[in-house]
């Protein structure tokens, strides 16, 4: 057996987390920056919003809307807080989750968790792992 095969059967992906800062705006009473605990998202909850987020549009082009990925991507892959909390969204006067992220967060905000749950989730720039592998 290969290295990279002992190494792929010793490290099944699931249940990947890390905590992350996404903004300074986030502070406890303190004045601490406040984290927001991400999980890798799998590959089919990757393809269904992918799916959700394409739209056929005139003449047949694909229109991609990089907003609302943005924020299913951070519902989906946010452990805490908790986007899907029905009590916190109602507490908001929202009735979705997504209403509810667009709320309480900066488009900004949203983006930022979004690019640190896709890094997590293994979407990285090839370059930079290139540039790695010659050092």
């Amino acid at each position: 057996m290969s290295s990279l095969q002992a190494f792929l059967n010793s490290n099944v992906v699931e249940d990947i987390k890390e905590s992350v800062l996404v903004s300074k705006r986030f502070k406890d009473q303190k004045g601490g920056l406040l984290k927001f605990k991400i999980r890798a998202v799998t590959d089919s909850e990757m393809s269904d919003i992918q799916k959700i987020c394409m739209r056929t549009g005139k003449k047949g082009k694909v229109d991609f809307d990089v907003s609302k990925f943005n924020r299913l991507i951070g519902i989906k892959g946010c452990v805490d807080p908790k986007f899907e909390d029905a009590e916190s969204i109602k507490g908001v006067g929202c009735v979705t989750p997504e209403d509810y992220i667009k709320k309480v967060m900066l488009p900004g905000e949203i983006a930022t968790l979004a690019e640190q749950i896709q890094t997590l989730s293994g979407y990285t720039d090839l370059e930079d792992l290139k540039e790695q592998a010659k050092n």
